[in-house]
């Protein structure tokens, strides 16, 4: 219920970049307060906000959140690594996550959801912010092991206007992340 920098730095990245948008299935993984979600689907991408299946308050607030900004998103309960029947029907062109790698004991599930929309999605892209507290290795170490690569590496303050930058603070990085090519299924 916190709008957190990393959040704040991809919502940009999504206004800087929104002819990629516009247009595009977009899957917002631990969505929270949705903010990069909502500028995606005010330029134009066919949104969907997610987060834990059964923390329904925080979907009720998502929803709230969609109606006060009359933004037409479908918002649904997705817990990383749980295979129930709506993360079978997710195609996203771009998957969105602000500051979803914040605790280590879930970036397997967290990493393991990636990967099954990324296949199930050819030419997808997974594009994150994180503040560097885990280290560049552990992320490293798991997108080798779930068959991802970098394809960009940003200092999240590096695109963003100082009039923003000024209030925000924290080591925040922007990567976007891709299947490696060749992957066996």
């Amino acid at each position: 219920m916190f709008v957190w920098p990393c959040s704040v730095i991809l919502a940009e990245y999504v206004w800087q970049q929104r002819p990629r948008f516009s247009r595009s299935r977009v899957v917002e993984l631990g969505a929270g307060t949705s903010l990069p979600g909502l500028v995606a689907a005010k330029v134009g991408a066919h949104v969907t906000l997610t987060d834990i299946a059964h923390n329904t308050e925080v979907l009720d607030n998502i929803q709230q959140i969609c109606s006060l900004n009359n933004a037409n998103c479908t918002v649904l309960g997705l817990t990383w690594g749980d295979w129930d029947e709506p993360v079978f029907d997710l195609h996203p062109d771009i998957i969105l996550g602000a500051d979803v790698l914040y605790d280590s004991a879930k970036f397997d599930d967290l990493f393991a959801t990636v990967t099954f929309l990324l296949e199930n999605s050819p030419g997808a892209v997974f594009i994150t912010t994180y503040h560097n507290r885990s280290g560049h290795h552990l992320i490293e170490f798991l997108m080798v092991k779930w068959g991802l690569k970098c394809l960009k590496l940003l200092d999240g303050f590096s695109f963003l206007p100082s009039c923003k930058a000024d209030s925000l603070q924290g080591n925040i990085q922007l990567v976007e992340i891709t299947l490696e090519k060749g992957k066996p299924k």
